[in-house]
C-alpha cells in the first residue's frame, strides 16, 4: 500500500503526530473497528488482565477510553493506576503499542462522550453490572427494559461508575511489518510527562 515506508519513522520527532498520521489510515483502510486496542491491566497483586476496549479520544496528553469503574479493569486500575495497550492494524501491517500511568478523565468530558453515544448504548451502561455474575441473559434483558422506561421521557445521565480513563505514555512504539520478519521498529521513551522524549529504533 502506497505510503508504507520508514520516512515517517526516520523524520518524525514527536509520537502523537505519527500516531495520527497512522490512525487516519487506519480509520480509511482498516475494517471493523480501526480503534479497537487491547488493553492490559494488573490487579493489586501484580497478576495481569487484557481485554478489547474502544479508543475513543486522543490528543498530545494521552490516550483515552471509557467503562464501568466496578469492573474487573475498573477495579484492576483503582489498585494499580497504569496501563499499557496496543492497536493492530492487519491490513496496514502497522503495530502501535504504548504504557504509562492512567488518570481519570474529567467529570465534564466524560459527561459529554457519554451524550454523544446511541440511546441503546447509554441505557446498556445502566442496564449491564459489567464482569459480575449474570443469572440469565433474561434478566439483562429486563434491566436494560427497566432503564428503557425510567428514562424514556428525559435525558439518560451518565451513571455515576461509568468513567474515562486517559493513559499518559512513557513508552510509544511503532511497528512496521518488514519482510522475512526484519520488521522496523522506532520507540518513543521519556520519564515523566513533563520529559522530553528520545526516540531510537529497536531490532526486529
Amino acid at each position: 500500500m502506497k505510503g508504507l515506508t520508514t520516512r515517517d519513522f526516520t523524520e518524525a520527532s514527536e509520537p502523537f503526530a505519527l500516531f495520527g498520521d497512522w490512525f487516519e489510515a487506519a480509520q480509511k483502510n482498516e475494517p471493523g473497528d480501526p480503534n479497537a486496542m487491547a488493553l492490559a491491566t494488573a490487579d493489586a497483586g501484580g497478576l495481569p488482565n487484557v481485554r478489547m476496549v474502544l479508543l475513543k479520544a486522543v490528543d498530545s496528553s494521552g490516550f483515552v477510553f471509557y467503562s464501568n469503574s466496578e469492573s474487573a479493569k475498573g477495579q484492576e486500575l483503582r489498585a494499580n493506576m497504569r496501563a499499557a495497550a496496543v492497536l493492530h492494524w492487519k491490513s496496514l501491517r502497522r503495530q502501535v503499542r504504548f504504557r504509562g500511568p492512567v488518570t481519570l478523565v474529567p467529570n465534564a468530558e466524560a459527561d459529554a462522550y457519554f451524550a454523544s453515544r446511541p440511546l441503546p448504548s447509554r441505557i446498556g451502561a445502566w442496564a449491564s453490572r459489567q464482569s459480575r455474575p449474570l443469572e440469565s441473559r433474561f434478566a439483562l434483558a429486563t434491566a436494560a427494559a427497566k432503564y428503557a422506561a425510567k428514562f424514556a421521557f428525559g435525558e439518560v445521565p451518565r451513571p455515576p461508575y461509568w468513567l474515562g480513563y486517559r493513559i499518559s505514555p512513557l513508552y510509544l512504539e511503532f511497528w512496521l511489518e518488514g519482510a522475512f520478519r526484519l520488521h522496523d521498529r522506532i520507540v518513543f521513551r521519556r520519564q515523566t510527562e513533563l520529559d522530553a522524549w528520545r526516540k531510537e529504533r529497536l531490532y526486529p
